[in-house]
């Protein structure tokens, strides 16, 4: 996860850096620092970050042509 994935996926959460910070139990600031390419956190914390989106229905697109984020509908979050 980069960190334009990052703004992406809490765009399309509409959720703020404070309510993921929260729910990932990392630093606001960690989350400030990574957006704006200031700092790269470390990888237990990106994993942390990265595994919160995913469990609200993030799923991060890696490829040879480039990268993104998709959210799943609630409906099919629910039917896995």
């Amino acid at each position: 996860m980069d960190s334009a994935q990052l703004r992406a996926a809490r765009g399309m959460l509409n959720i703020t850096q404070a309510d993921l910070a929260t729910r990932a139990q990392v630093a606001e600031r960690t989350l400030w620092l990574f957006e704006n390419g200031q700092r790269q956190p470390q990888a237990k914390t990106l994993a942390r970050i990265r595994d919160t989106l995913e469990d609200l229905g993030v799923e991060f697109i890696e490829s040879d042509v480039g990268r993104g984020v998709f959210l799943q509908f609630v409906s099919e979050r629910h039917a896995l």
